[in-house]
This record gives structure tokens, sequence and C-alpha cells, in this order.
């Protein structure tokens, strides 16, 4: 993720000079290609991540319960007994 970010800081500064400098063209529409991918990448980046963290957190929830079920019926066997 800090290598896209990194990325595109770079290329914003790129983007910066050229448009100071006047450099051409050609590497202005380069340049918005090249925000236009990392943008898209850095989203689908962040979204298959929100996706992978709220499957963690269902499995921690489910991992919790199981083991609170363990515990209860540990008990009600000791009861029983």
């Amino acid at each position: 993720m800090f290598v896209w970010c990194a990325t595109l800081f770079v290329l914003g500064v790129l983007a910066f000079l050229d448009s100071m400098f006047n450099m051409g063209d050609i590497f202005r529409q380069v340049n918005s290609v090249f925000f236009m991918l990392i943008s898209l990448g850095l989203l689908i980046r962040t979204t298959t991540k929100m996706k992978s963290k709220s499957k963690e957190t269902y499995e921690d929830r489910v991992f919790n319960l199981e083991q609170q079920i363990r515990v209860l019926q540990e008990g009600r066997r000791k009861l029983s007994d």
C-alpha cells in the first residue's frame, strides 16, 4: 500500500512540475493515465482489504462463541455429575 501511495505522490509532483514548466502535452496524457490506473488499483486494494478484515472479525467472533459453548458444556457436564 505504501508503494502505491508513494508512486501516486511522485506522479503528483511530476504533474505539478509539468504544469509549472510546460514540458509537453504527451507527458500530461501519460501522467493522467497513470493517475487513473493507480487510483483504480488503490480502490480495488482497499475494498479487498476491508472485505478480508470483516471476514477476520467474523471468524474471531465464531471462535469466541465456540469457546463459550465449550465452557458452558463443561459446566453443564460438571453439574450433572
